[in-house]
């Protein structure tokens, strides 16, 4: 790791679990010679009271441990901290285990015996993926909706509204457009805002393992069932639970899903009865769910529970007058997640990210808004540090293929040709999927 890399995680604090002191000393011994703070937990009970205590920025868990497994203290972890990034440790024969972990939330996991460059290669990635947190501004404004149109402000009034209610939204809109942070926002501002905030993916599960996402499985339930867990639907409790891609859903999760909305009761796979829970539904799309009833892939008396509160948000090119505020907002977030130097964009640039269709919508203006201050030379952004419209990845065979190995060039190719077919798709990931021939999963991945 270089100096300027060590200098910008100098501080970061990572909780490190295990019940051997040997292995606790050789990571610590490791991660503070690169300048890493290091917290200690002799097995699941002390971490989950660290986490609490001393907030950490990572955390590096044992799976076997006595008294709580990592396992176990991986899920109260994400309970209470869901974008605390966790890497799991497997010993041998835990891989399984350690799989399972990575449905559970697990940002990633190590194998022992660990090696250090390894380790620190990990755990870069997984701090360098999520926001600087400090002293809570940063993971506010990380969620904030910006702008000033009339669009954005109908969606900010909205969010007043619902939010002190239990009843269930629908947020409908393109890829892209921000319908988890409109989530986030109701959450944040209900009753329940103490409570737990869990999303799902809809898209992102494989079928076969949805229901058990959801509403988890009893041990030997099912081949591979090697132990009890507890579902979405029951870690939500208290709280709020997300699921987003909600139109990916296979109809038989559908008429469960349903099921806990009509009656408050979840059926874990296995179990010998229904279990209840306390939970307020958002549910999100960027499908036509009208046209889904319609061909029979979606549930309608699903789609009229989900859409008590229905709510569409608008796709940037309706609010362009937006995007000086949106360059400016982003822009402040790539500076303290890239450890960069703060650079202001040029108002021809800005005219000109204004007067682009935008089809990946925010999510797509943030990507080119990276790049251009990643790579940019002067100390002021202008048109010329841009991205070419349509997201042409590289300006010329040359620097396409100026790069020094195999593996790097298969990575940029393989990046390169999903970002087109993304945007040829208009960022949606069914259809992509579908172009391309691969599972929904496997693109997000």
């Amino acid at each position: 790791m270089s100096s300027a890399m060590r200098e910008s995680l100098r501080g970061s604090t990572v909780l490190v679990v295990d019940d051997e002191a040997a292995i606790r000393d050789a990571l610590r011994m490791i991660l503070e010679y690169e300048g890493y703070s290091v917290r200690e937990a002799r097995d699941g009970q002390e971490a989950v009271r660290a986490v609490r205590e001393d907030r950490p920025d990572a955390v590096l868990l044992d799976i076997r441990m006595p008294r709580m497994d990592g396992l176990a203290a991986l899920r109260e972890i994400r309970r209470h901290s869901p974008d605390l990034p966790v890497l799991m440790i497997s010993g041998h024969g835990t891989i399984a285990t350690a799989v399972e972990a990575l449905r559970e939330g697990a940002a990633d996991f190590l194998e022992k015996p660990l090696e250090r460059d390894v380790v620190l290669r990990r755990l870069e990635h997984v701090l360098r993926a999520v926001p600087a947190r400090g002293d809570g501004d940063d993971e506010e404004d990380r969620w904030r909706i910006v702008g000033a149109s009339p669009a954005i402000e109908q969606v900010r009034d909205f969010i007043r509204r619902a939010a002190g209610a239990h009843a269930t939204v629908l947020i409908t809109g393109e890829s892209g457009v921000g319908k988890e942070l409109v989530a986030r926002a109701i959450h944040r501002n209900s009753p329940r805002k103490d409570g737990p905030f869990v999303k799902v993916n809809c898209a992102a599960i494989p079928d076969e393992l949805i229901e058990s996402e959801l509403f988890g499985h009893e041990k030997g339930s099912f081949t591979g069932a090697t132990a009890r867990q507890r579902g979405r639907f029951a870690r939500a409790h208290g709280g709020t639970i997300f699921l987003d891609e909600v139109g990916d859903l296979s109809l038989r999760a559908q008429a469960k899903v349903l099921r806990a909305l009509q009656d408050g009761e979840i059926e874990p796979l296995g179990a010998g009865g229904p279990v209840r829970v306390d939970v307020r539904v958002i549910a999100a799309t960027n499908k036509d769910l009208s046209r889904e009833i319609r061909e029979g892939r979606f549930r309608e008396d699903l789609y009229y529970r989900l859409g008590v509160l229905p709510l569409h948000v608008p796709p940037l090119r309706e609010r362009r007058e937006d995007i000086p505020l949106l360059v400016e907002h982003l822009a402040r977030q790539v500076c303290r997640e890239n450890n960069l130097r703060p650079r202001r964009f040029r108002p021809e640039a800005i005219a000109a990210l204004a007067a682009r269709p935008w089809p990946g919508n925010v999510r797509e203006l943030r990507n080119v808004i990276e790049r251009a201050m990643i790579l940019a030379a002067g100390e002021e952004i202008g048109v010329d540090d841009l991205p070419p419209p349509g997201g042409a990845g590289w300006a010329s065979g040359e620097s396409f293929f100026d790069v020094p190995t195999l593996r790097e060039f298969k990575e940029r190719a393989e990046r390169e040709f999903l970002r087109r077919k993304l945007e040829e798709n208009g960022w949606n990931i069914t259809r992509t999927a579908q172009a391309i021939g691969t599972p929904r999963s496997n693109l997000y991945k």
